[in-house]
This record gives structure tokens, C-alpha cells and sequence, in this order.
């Protein structure tokens, strides 16, 4: 059989072809950092906006997205912006690795790759006409302010809304613009704690765990949205049990050592699940029994 003449696609090439092609969602889209704020002395908030009018990303609170920093590789963040606006995709990073470091050092105008939204949802939605207490601890709270950014853009369709929030000393709070705004408004509670307070603080000493027993919520039906370090999640949920709260009621953010987003190279599996597809968010009767399992 002769040969088809180069540079002319057969049937056979293309089908070839298209085989080699890394499935959607696979190739990084290009997005210009358009804003870069410092948070806290290792961590930054990045505004990024499609290049060239690309498509935008449109997302649900809890959701991820893999951000890539050429020639040096890429890793999982949350998505912390606005659901209401995905114009603009806003993911605050804590610099603790090569691709976050080089994250963090971007400069207004340079280029991302972005993949995604990955990942499952708060049940956000399903949590209208109940209270909503989101508990947050350290950089857990990047991912739990979407859901603010929702209910109180809806703020009708819900009862109470509380934030607890926690961080080592006052100088690791992020947020600290929106939890004064969150904080004026009257349709909300926020309360801030910290485990280790200097001579300016005057808010509240200890962990985001000993905030549960006064939220100001009814435990038999809110919802609780939880996301911080495993031990801290692992005792607020405690507590919230203790409040009264059933664990169908209450939903924990697993974020950790996802490296793929698909559950390919099982860095985040945990027990039968892989934080990564089957979650970030899990309602906390799924993952009980391997919150306090060591190394799992």
C-alpha cells in the first residue's frame, strides 16, 4: 500500500493522533495574574483572569483547581474566590514547596496554567432553611470562604450563619478585610480565636474547638462546614456531636497530598477513597473511621 503523501492526515493518523491527545481537561488553560496580595508572611491571594478573553471557569464552593507554573510543575489549590463571579478565579496559596514558592512569587501579569474545577461541593444549597456553621482553622479557611461568599449573597434562603474561625497567632489570620466586613454585618456571627495571642489581641484564646459550645446555632438542624488540619477537625467534629449535631449534618475538606486531581497516582487515598475524585468533601460518617487512623 503507498504511503499517503506528507503532511496528508488518513484515517488511520488521525485516529492515531487523537489517541496521543491528553483528555479534556488535561491541558492546562493559560490565565494573567491580574492582583497579588499578601496575606500572612508565607501567604499570598492571586486574582487570575482568562488570557485573551479564554474561557472562564465556572465553579461550586469546595471545588479545586490545579494551578502550573512552567518548568516547575503544578499542584492542587482551592478555589477561594466567589462562585457568583468566575470571571475571576481567586486561589490563595501558603508557600511550602517548590511550585508554591514559585506560585507565590508571581508578579501581577505573569501566566498560569489552570485546570479544573476538580473535586466535589459543599452542599451548600441543601443546607437552605437550616443554620450554617462553617469552622474553619489556619489556611482551612480558603476553602470554606466560597460558601460565605454564597450564603450571604442569598442570605434569605438561610437561618443563622456563624464562622468560627482559628489560627496560631494573630499575625497568621487571613482574611483579615473580609472577617471585618463579615464581622459589621448584622445577619452574621463571627468569632476568631488564637492559640497564642500577643500583647494586641483581645479577641478570644484556644482553639477553634472550644468556640462550639456557645455558636449560636441550633445543633438538631444546621449543617456544619469544616476544614482545617485533621486534628483540628477531628475534635470540632467531637464537639459538634456534642452539641447535639448528627454526623450526616456535619462536612469535612480532606485537601490532602492530592498531586493528580483524577485518582491516578494515589497520593490521597484514604481507606477506599481518593480525596481527590471521590471528594475533598465528605460528610463526616464516610471518613470516621480513618480520621484517626496514623498514616492512612
Amino acid at each position: 500500500m503507498a504511503e499517503a503523501p506528507t503532511g496528508v492526515q488518513t484515517p488511520a493518523s488521525a485516529a492515531r493522533h487523537a489517541a496521543q491527545r491528553p483528555p479534556a481537561g488535561l491541558l492546562p488553560a493559560s490565565f494573567r495574574v491580574t492582583s497579588r496580595r499578601r496575606e500572612t508572611r508565607d501567604t499570598f491571594t492571586l486574582e487570575l483572569v482568562p488570557v485573551d478573553g479564554g474561557p472562564e471557569i465556572r465553579f461550586e464552593p469546595g471545588q479545586f483547581n490545579m494551578l502550573y507554573v512552567l518548568g516547575v510543575g503544578e499542584v492542587p489549590i482551592s478555589i477561594s474566590g466567589d462562585p457568583g463571579r468566575p470571571s475571576t478565579l481567586v486561589h490563595t496559596v501558603r508557600s511550602v514547596g517548590a511550585v508554591t514558592r514559585a506560585l507565590c512569587a508571581l508578579r501581577k501579569g505573569d501566566v498560569v496554567g489552570v485546570r479544573g474545577p476538580f473535586g466535589s461541593a459543599w452542599p451548600v444549597d441543601a443546607a437552605a432553611g437550616h443554620d450554617v456553621l462553617v469552622v474553619a482553622g489556619g489556611i482551612g479557611i480558603a476553602p470554606v470562604r466560597p460558601i460565605l461568599h454564597r450564603v450571604l449573597a442569598q442570605r434569605a434562603r438561610y437561618g443563622r450563619v456563624v464562622l468560627l474561625y482559628g489560627a496560631r497567632t494573630p499575625a497568621d489570620l487571613l482574611y483579615t478585610r473580609d472577617l471585618e466586613h463579615w464581622r459589621s454585618r448584622l445577619d452574621a456571627e463571627v468569632q476568631v480565636t488564637v492559640d497564642s495571642a500577643d500583647r494586641t489581641w483581645r479577641g478570644n484564646v484556644g482553639t477553634v474547638a472550644t468556640l462550639i459550645g456557645r455558636a449560636p446555632i441550633d445543633a438538631e438542624q444546621a449543617t456544619a462546614f469544616v476544614c482545617g488540619p485533621e486534628v483540628m477537625m477531628r475534635f470540632v467534629a467531637i464537639a459538634l456531636q456534642q452539641r447535639g449535631m448528627a454526623g450526616r449534618q456535619i462536612f469535612l475538606s480532606l485537601e490532602r497530598n492530592m498531586t493528580c486531581a483524577v485518582g491516578l497516582c494515589g497520593h490521597c487515598q484514604l481507606g477506599p477513597y481518593f480525596v481527590c475524585k471521590d471528594g475533598p468533601v465528605f460528610d463526616l460518617p464516610r471518613v470516621r473511621p480513618f480520621l484517626t487512623v496514623r498514616e492512612m
